[in-house]
């Protein structure tokens, strides 16, 4: 069994998708799912399997269907790749964490639209598209930011979903140690 860091996309905003953590994780474990872990109610949580994180991925959004009756975007890493993407933010140590997000998308980057996308610029907001993750600085802050989920959504023709510096950390610490 090997613990699995999941992020669901667009639950508990703004009144929709409305999903109860402490709900959500007797459902999963009710579904066979071990040592179901939740951090805030957003959508994060450790599960621990022996699926791999494609597979992982399909049976919770498919949970979540039958259970809650709509779609939610699900995407799961193991604890290694989330490591990964952090180590590799080309913001780390030149900014103050609390500025730098990780927008994390559900499908591969389409190269065309990503060359256009590289060249827009926004005021106080700086980004970095890879194959796995877009970083995202925003100086005045994410809530101010033009440079959000759903600009990034629009303009790569994709689905993402968006975690601050601090969650991605915490989601691979209590992944690494879940106890």
């Amino acid at each position: 069994m090997k613990n699995h860091i999941v992020f669901l996309r667009g639950i508990n905003v703004s009144g929709a998708k409305k999903i109860k953590m402490v709900h959500l994780k007797a459902v999963l474990k009710d579904n066979g799912l071990k040592e179901v872990l939740t951090y805030i109610q957003s959508g994060n949580l450790v599960v621990q399997t022996n699926m791999d994180s494609e597979e992982l991925s399909r049976k919770i959004a498919q949970i979540l269907k039958t259970t809650y009756d709509f779609d939610v975007p699900v995407k799961a890493y193991a604890p290694e790749l989330l490591q990964k993407l952090i180590e590799n933010n080309p913001f780390k140590g030149e900014q103050e964490v609390s500025k730098l997000y990780y927008v994390l998308p559900f499908a591969n980057i389409d190269i065309e639209r990503k060359k256009i996308f590289e060249k827009e610029t926004f005021a106080n907001e700086d980004f970095i598209i890879t194959d796995s993750c877009i970083y995202l600085k925003c100086n005045a802050g994410y809530g101010k930011a033009k440079l959000n989920n759903n600009l990034v959504e629009k303009k790569l023709k994709l689905v993402a979903t968006t975690r601050n510096d601090k969650t991605m950390h915490k989601m691979l610490e209590l992944a690494n140690n879940p106890s």
